[in-house]
């Protein structure tokens, strides 16, 4: 079994059924997993802000680092590995209020706004969310099967499902 840590501000795309996508540390960052059932492709995106035009230079550099550059990013990263857009799972994790449990600076909702945005662009649909609230994250994506796991704050871990099941048609 392998194992390709997505770290922040990063994204990561494999074919490799034997991978899994694991990315820590889910604060007020947004994870993002893509999975294609039909070709077993799968990505992870963590992003760390919401927009790039907080930083063009960095948003040049690192697109990862921003919901509105990392989505493209993700996408074409997938796609380049024989996925196609209509057939993803798209699931979105994060965006918690672990330092600002009074709501002053808001980012993780924040992020999470302008990551629905970034979908909205990009013509994907959420099939699964677990975002809000103040605990931070663990998220992982298995690329054989296409399955998407959380755990917060350290705790069980849980599947995060899709209505319908993953097939090699796609959609079930």
């Amino acid at each position: 079994m392998k194992r390709t840590i997505v770290g922040i501000s990063d994204c990561a795309a494999s074919s490799d059924r034997d991978d899994t996508l694991v990315t820590y540390a889910l604060g007020s960052c947004i994870a993002l997993a893509l999975f294609d059932p039909v070709v077993s492709v799968g990505g992870l995106l963590h992003v760390l802000l919401p927009d790039a035009t907080l930083d063009l230079k960095k948003a040049e550099r690192n697109p990862s680092m921003f919901a509105d550059t990392g989505v493209p990013e993700l996408v074409s990263r997938c796609v380049g590995l024989g996925a196609a857009k209509k057939r993803f799972f798209v699931w979105m994790a994060g965006g918690s209020a672990v330092m600002d449990e009074s709501g002053i600076f808001n980012i993780g909702k924040r992020n999470e706004l302008a990551m629905r945005k970034a979908l909205w662009k990009a013509g994907l649909i959420l099939s699964a969310e677990d975002v809000g609230g103040g605990s931070a994250r663990t998220v992982r994506l298995k690329v054989g099967d296409g399955s998407f796991w959380v755990s917060a704050d350290g705790g069980a871990e849980r599947e995060l499902k899709v209505k319908g099941r993953i097939s090699a048609a796609g959609r079930a």
